[in-house]
């Protein structure tokens, strides 16, 4: 069966609204992410999701750009602030009679995986993680829904480095059909999980451009394959904007609820392959420092943690350092994250503590 979903109404008793963020902020905010949630958006087939996004933003006053790999939006005052978040979620794809592969591990992505990412490293430990849990598959470009299936079993190929999963009741589907996990948003009094990875961030821009955004916004394509990055970059040397105000907005996975909950949002100084921004990264620590908001930077968490671990934990390679690498640093920025559980799952959990803190932080550059 899938999960039951709680009713989100104004009315809801959640948490105690922290200053900036009322009931009917978090209420809002709360609708359009369950709206998001029901979409597929498999990783190398997001054309139905796009779609989706650009009829959300079409009710706002934005300029609305669709380019490979990366749907733009942009306000009145589109060189204040960029903010990025990819669109693209863990899914499978039909490889063969019955065979279905890890979407983002295919053979075609591999060139772009250097085997350092969380993503990989967490790969075996995930194998058995899907057993049972009830998929939809749909067509690749309209998303047109063809039928719902249970995953039977999963394994790991050492030969093709993927996850393989035999599904019953989609024996019939022809290979290229991306099979999305079935999801719902679930809102407890103190958190919400859902597949969070990354229409979490999604929503929290199309919220911001209700509010009076008036910067830009990067939706990109294949995040969790390693390319959306590409994308991000061929739209900005077209623009030739060279900007080190870009804000990328994601999830961070910790192994507990409560290592997740020591902290509201999560920072980084860098990552697996680049530094980032200090001046600008500081300047958003300081933001949350006024603002009464509990941060901590990830890459200092993981060089503490890897000091007593026997195998030492990946900084991982993000969006915005293969960004910077790649540009030499012409284009920079910072990252902004809200800690999470059940990575990659659809029951992948984030505090409301910690969505309330990424509103109020946000709308503080509307």
């Amino acid at each position: 069966m899938p999960p039951v979903v709680l009713s989100i109404s104004r009315s809801h008793p959640s948490v105690s609204a922290p200053s900036g963020v009322s009931h009917a902020d978090l209420a809002e905010f709360l609708e359009i992410l369950q709206g998001l949630v029901r979409e597929p958006s498999v990783v190398g087939t997001e054309d139905s999701f796009f779609r989706v996004l650009r009829r959300e933003l079409e009710e706002v006053d934005v300029k609305i750009e669709r380019y490979l790999g990366v749907l733009v939006a942009r306000g009145r005052e589109p060189e204040s602030i960029v903010l990025s978040a990819h669109i693209d979620r863990h899914g499978l794809l039909c490889t063969g009679p019955n065979e279905f592969q890890y979407a983002a591990f295919i053979a075609g992505n591999q060139g772009e995986l250097t085997g350092d990412s969380v993503s990989e490293q967490m790969m075996a430990s995930i194998s058995n993680r899907f057993n049972g849990q009830r998929v939809q598959a749909h067509l690749p470009y309209t998303g047109t829904y063809l039928g719902q299936g249970l995953i039977s079993s999963s394994s790991l190929c050492e030969a093709r480095r993927n996850l393989l999963f035999e599904i019953e009741g989609l024996e019939f589907l022809q290979p290229g059909t991306p099979v999305s996990f079935l999801d719902r948003l679930r809102v407890g009094e103190t958190h919400l999980s859902a597949q969070l990875d990354n229409v979490l961030s999604v929503a929290l821009i199309v919220y911001l451009f209700r509010k009076g955004f008036t910067g830009t916004a990067l939706f990109t394509a294949q995040e969790e394959a390693g390319k959306s990055w590409r994308y991000a970059l061929s739209w900005l040397l077209r623009e030739g904007l060279a900007t080190k105000r870009l804000l990328v907005l994601d999830t961070s996975p910790y192994p507990t609820t409560e290592a997740a909950d020591a902290q509201q949002l999560v920072l980084r100084e860098k990552d697996a392959t680049a530094s980032f921004d200090p001046a600008f990264t500081r300047e958003i620590g300081e933001r949350c420092l006024d603002l009464g908001i509990l941060t901590a930077y990830k890459d200092r968490w993981i060089e503490t943690e890897n000091l007593t671990r026997a195998k030492p934990m990946s900084l991982g390679r993000t969006e915005l350092g293969r960004l910077i690498a790649a540009s030499e640093g012409r284009f920079s920025g910072t990252t902004l994250q809200i800690p999470t559980t059940g990575y990659h799952t659809v029951d992948e959990t984030a505090s409301i503590a910690s969505v309330r803190a990424a509103i109020q932080l946000l709308l503080s550059y509307t």
